[in-house]
């Protein structure tokens, strides 16, 4: 759901920044709470995760497809305002090294792409977990159900932006129903894709899932004929020990996505780039800012080879985006660190 340059006017495509903005200053501010020696480089990770899962194209109905949006993933592993951040990175260098995604238009995708997913998921997400029994099953289905509706949330959300801000003169409601109906079907993808993902982390370190924390159900003991909740057990080894193998594994995947499986990925246009051709929205797109990019259209120019140039572009993002976003969910980590030293001063 990239929203290309001249989608949106400029004065809406500026208010979508400044929102972006803010979104973005709130999360530093609240992913210093979240992130620690151990979800830092995990949060690296997730965005690299993200980019590669979202050249995983898949097709869901004659001619469409769709691609994870990632928000849910992202605000159930490794918190809501980290979240919002985990996008933001993602967003940015697919603009910036690939041509993915208006330059113009980032504060838009920011908004619609990020904020809204996570926004949106994360409280139904919260909200589930709260009334299901404690369990892996809980954390794992509440995420499908979050996942699920967080995509035509944001595919609403963008028709709200385009009927203030479009720049052509399509029905509200032409538009509100194509997205909405095509971003759904899109949603079960990326419910899955959730899904299995949190499930898969949760299965050998749930105490690095940010979702996850605090929802194990106490152990009960009968004391005269009553069950009682016993003292809580010390924490897990695990929860001390380094997610070490968890990051490397990770990452193996992250790349195996990008460099082979994208390769196999669905050429169809994506929910949004179809109902704009459909409805003539796309009329006004404009030419990529970097469509001159060595990497634009994620293939390594120079390089004839299909596979391996769109393997190695997806390589390549993969590690600038763990790159780019571990250092600075690492900095996020230091400045806690720094606050809390100079509170204790």
């Amino acid at each position: 759901m990239h929203v290309p340059d001249g989608f949106i006017n400029a004065p809406v495509s500026a208010a979508a920044g400044v929102v972006a903005a803010g979104a973005v200053a709130v999360g530093l501010r609240g992913a210093r709470r979240e992130l620690d020696e151990r979800t830092a480089p995990l949060a690296g990770l997730v965005a690299a995760f993200v980019f590669a899962v979202q050249m995983l194209n898949f097709p869901v109905a004659a001619g469409t497809s769709g691609h994870l949006l990632g928000g849910a993933l992202a605000a159930i592993l490794v918190g809501p305002y980290t979240g919002v951040l985990v996008i933001a990175v993602v967003l940015l260098m697919q603009g910036v090294l690939f041509a993915d995604g208006g330059l113009t238009a980032l504060g838009v995708n920011i908004t619609v792409m990020g904020v809204v997913t996570v926004l949106v998921s994360y409280a139904l997400f919260r909200g589930l977990v709260k009334v299901l029994p404690r369990g892996r099953r809980s954390v794992t289905g509440a995420a499908f159900a979050a996942a699920l509706v967080s995509v035509p949330a944001s595919a609403a959300a963008f028709t709200l932006v385009y009927a203030v801000g479009g720049t052509t003169d399509v029905p509200f409601g032409q538009v509100l129903t194509a997205m909405v109906g095509v971003h759904t079907l899109i949603g079960l993808g990326e419910a899955a894709i959730t899904m299995f993902t949190v499930g898969a982390v949760v299965a050998v370190r749930p105490d690095l899932v940010f979702g996850a924390r605090g929802l194990r159900a106490p152990l009960k003991l009968r004391v005269g004929g009553e069950l009682v909740d016993a003292a809580p057990a010390e924490a897990e080894p695990a929860a001390a020990g380094s997610p070490r193998k968890l990051w490397i594994g990770g990452l193996v995947t992250a790349l195996l996505l990008a460099g082979f499986v994208s390769f196999y990925a669905s050429a169809s246009p994506d929910g949004l780039e179809k109902v704009a051709a459909d409805h003539g929205i796309d009329k006004t797109v404009e030419e990529h800012a970097a469509a001159e990019s060595p990497l634009a259209d994620y293939g390594v120019k120079g390089i004839e080879t299909a596979r391996l140039s769109g393997g190695l572009a997806g390589v390549i993002g993969v590690g600038a985006t763990l790159a780019v976003g571990t250092g600075a969910f690492w900095a996020v980590r230091r400045r806690r660190s720094a606050g809390a030293t100079g509170a204790q001063v």
